[in-house]
């Protein structure tokens, strides 16, 4: 399912001999070495977007998440198309408060400045008395009980499990997927890590159409209230607009026990190289 000049399902799972168990960066030192399961859908000689915002991730809650405070937004800026090079990921607190700390980190690819994040983390506290309004949660078939798709021997950057509609369709979609590889060797992944690695599908999942997905998003902007608990992560389109060339998407996201947050992207219209 594919445009001419548009996203697929085959251009997100390449054909990769022997990379089902490979983790998407080896580590040496401060520097994070690529595989070529990150290579990006738009050029074979780019990083994709979701492992720099993975990693980006990984630097903030390695050096300045704990316990007492919750990554409520995640701000990922992606400025540059990243090379197929060596990564490090620089970091620095803004505002240490006693309830708001905010962190900004910066990706470099090769030496060059391709992206950044800000991260917006909140102090834990006490549940509020009141009652406010919320959307009723989604009722879905489970993860597990969903058969896996036919990717005709490709090897997938992640585990999909289609609910209604799917990619080259012009409908709303929903859809569990869940990680299933490390994004660095050795590292498991924790629950924020994995929520942040999956924040990118949303431009795919909520950009793409009858031609494929003629969109890369630009940004990436995870709203939490609280983290996922399971490893399968459910994506639901809730919006979809453009003019002249550029587009916002977003969607609702799920674990199994409801709705923990949203993602929403920013993108612009693009062509992929073959």
């Amino acid at each position: 399912m594919r445009g001419a000049a548009g996203f697929s399902q085959s251009a997100a799972f390449p054909k990769i001999g022997g990379m089902q168990d490979t983790a998407f960066f080896t580590r040496d030192g401060d520097t994070f070495n690529p595989t070529d399961i990150c290579r990006g859908p738009w050029d074979p000689n780019s990083l994709h977007g979701r492992v720099i915002a993975g990693l980006l991730a990984f630097e903030i809650e390695q050096k300045w998440l704990d316990p007492a405070f919750h990554p409520a937004r995640l701000t990922v800026d992606l400025y540059r198309l990243p090379k197929f090079a060596p990564c490090t990921v620089t970091s620095r607190v803004v505002r240490d408060g006693n309830r708001i700390r905010i962190v900004d980190a910066e990706f470099l690819n090769d030496g060059v400045s391709v992206g950044r994040a800000s991260c917006l983390l909140l102090r834990r506290t006490d549940p509020t008395e009141g009652n406010v309004w919320s959307p009723p949660n989604w009722d879905v078939p489970a993860a597990d009980t969903i058969a896996e798709p036919d990717l005709q021997g490709r090897v997938p950057m992640w585990d999909s499990r289609p609910i209604t509609s799917s990619f080259g369709e012009v409908a709303q979609k929903r859809m569990w997927m869940r990680e299933n590889r490390p994004l660095i060797e050795g590292v498991e992944h924790t629950p924020f890590l994995r929520a942040a690695s999956s924040a990118d599908f949303a431009n795919p999942f909520a950009n793409s159409g009858d031609k494929g997905l003629e969109f890369v998003n630009t940004d990436i902007t995870l709203y939490m209230h609280r983290l996922p608990v399971e490893e399968w992560i459910g994506f639901e389109v809730v919006e979809h607009h453009a003019s002249e060339g550029i587009a916002v998407g977003e969607c609702a996201m799920y674990d199994k026990f409801g709705a923990f947050g949203r993602s929403s992207i920013c993108g612009v219209s693009q062509r992929r190289k073959a």
